[in-house]
């Protein structure tokens, strides 16, 4: 059987069908019907006689061959790699599955932020038992503390912190005594406004929020620093010449944090009692010497004895928050920078959760 054109021969011999001349988009003319007028079976496509191809042509002869399950052959080596091509563009396309509705995507969400706080909860406490053999070790072989290295932590988290957190505490003194005054003036009792900033800024105000302060100071810089080293090697570098990560990067930067945070949690005080008592001079009359005997009468020792408590534990809390999202850092650059953000977030979050529970522990203690 054979079908004669001007311009191609198409024949089917013993199962073989053969093309000759060009298969173009602009020869085709009526090949597609007379394609599906070929009858009887094709097991073989020839096209070695085929001087050009396109796009088209290839579709057409990979329908026919897919049609008659016939295996095609005879093609030049640039003609094949187009064949190829338009091959693989006939696979079926994968759409996109029908997205959850709003119900199942809420729990869904819910669900994986669950897990993820688990799995960094379970990460922060073996990283907060990892912190603690490496301070045990240090303990035991005092050779291997690296006084240099926390002598300059001392002065990342405390002196060059003392500008921001006294200005800080300064202004939050003189805040909580101008609304104090305010509130207490409609019923006659001004003078009370000095044991409101007393006892909340020795209490409570005073070290958190410079907890609040070190954990996006120190805390990020802690973060972005040791997650630059992992992304750079240095960590694994240390580890092959071994020296302990742990002992050489996060015990100088915990017992810093540890160290300094009841420091500043009191100069911080002693600063926001300063802008208090300052208010208090200017805007009810109250001079000095008679804020501080107040003081000295309405607030007990053990106030300050509270702060400075909680301080190194919101230290330790900091510098640990910090230090486990720096060693997480993997990839690229960009998780240097998420990760720094988590840390920031989950030392605040922590050093709030922990400070609720110390006001509830030291109220049932009966230090009110």
């Amino acid at each position: 059987m054979s079908v004669m054109a001007d311009f191609e021969q198409i024949s089917a011999d013993g199962g073989t069908l053969r093309f000759r001349g060009d298969l173009l988009l602009a020869r085709l003319n009526g090949l597609p019907d007379r394609l599906d007028a070929v009858g009887g079976p094709v097991k073989r496509i020839d096209l070695s006689a085929v001087d050009r191809i396109d796009t088209v042509g290839a579709w057409l002869v990979h329908r026919f061959a897919t049609k008659h399950n016939a295996q095609v052959a005879g093609l030049d080596d640039d003609s094949q790699q187009l064949f190829d091509q338009v091959v693989r563009a006939e696979q079926p396309v994968v759409t996109r599955a029908t997205p959850p509705n709003s119900l199942t995507r809420l729990a869904a969400e819910v669900g994986a932020a669950v897990v993820t706080t688990g799995r960094t909860l379970f990460g922060l406490l073996g990283f907060l038992g990892a912190t603690t053999i490496a301070f045990g070790n240090v303990i035991r072989h005092p050779s291997r503390f690296r006084f240099n290295a926390t002598v300059q932590r001392f002065e990342v988290v405390g002196v060059s912190a003392l500008g921001i957190i006294g200005l800080m505490s300064f202004l939050i003194g003189m805040v909580i005594a101008q609304q104090g005054a305010v509130q207490l003036r409609q019923f006659g009792a001004e003078v009370f406004t000095i044991n409101l900033v007393g006892r909340l800024t020795l209490r409570e105000m005073g070290v958190l929020m410079t907890a609040i302060m070190v954990a996006g100071r120190s805390g990020s810089a802690f973060a972005a620093q040791l997650g630059t080293m992992k992304l750079t090697e240095e960590i694994d570098a240390m580890r092959t010449i071994g020296v302990s990560p742990m002992e050489a990067l996060v015990v100088p930067r915990t017992l810093a944090a540890i160290l300094m945070m009841p420091l500043l949690g009191f100069y911080a005080s002693v600063l926001a009692l300063i802008g208090g008592g300052l208010l208090t001079w200017v805007t009810l009359g109250i001079p000095p010497v008679t804020f501080v005997q107040r003081l000295r009468e309405v607030v007990p020792i053990t106030d300050l004895y509270i702060g400075l408590i909680k301080a190194p534990v919101f230290g330790a809390i900091i510098a640990i928050a910090g230090c486990f999202q720096g060693m997480q850092v993997e990839g690229d650059a960009e998780q240097v920078g998420s990760r720094t953000t988590a840390a920031v977030v989950q030392a605040i979050f922590l050093v709030i959760v922990l400070d609720a529970f110390f006001a509830v522990f030291f109220t049932w203690v009966g230090w009110n």
